[in-house]
């Protein structure tokens, strides 16, 4: 797959940008609503995309090959669900044609993040919408 047909298969949703935690006991993954420091919250989008990896070392870059290694990746990506042999849903923007049924459906992150400078404890912020 290019680039550019790589790259369009993100929905926007911005669940991929939350903090999370891991049990390292259970390896189970808990996500909290508190958004990454390069989060957008208004568009859930990264608001340094092309040079995320400068201002925060730790975001993973996704490719086709690391996409299944990654658990914390939300049930609903599209990268994650075409990795699992799955069809993208109808909010899809690729599939409904309009990038605001990510928004319409509920499943973006859009208007339920806490920024990451308001978060002090990450345990306090818990959630379990974003599966």
């Amino acid at each position: 797959m290019s680039p550019t047909q790589w790259e369009p298969l993100c929905d926007g949703c911005g669940r991929c940008c939350l903090e999370k935690l891991e049990d390292f006991t259970t390896r189970k993954i808990s996500y909290t609503d508190v958004a990454c420091g390069l989060l957008d919250m208004a568009t859930c989008r990264c608001a340094h995309y092309e040079e995320r990896h400068r201002f925060m070392p730790d975001c993973v870059p996704l490719t086709p090959k690391n996409i299944p290694e990654l658990r914390w990746m939300p049930s609903t990506c599209a990268y994650r669900l075409l990795s699992e042999g799955k069809d993208l849903p109808d909010w899809h923007p690729l599939v409904s044609g309009d990038p605001k049924t990510v928004f319409e459906a509920g499943i973006s992150v859009k208007g339920r993040c806490t920024p990451a400078h308001e978060a002090d404890d990450l345990e306090d912020h818990i959630v379990t919408w974003p599966e």
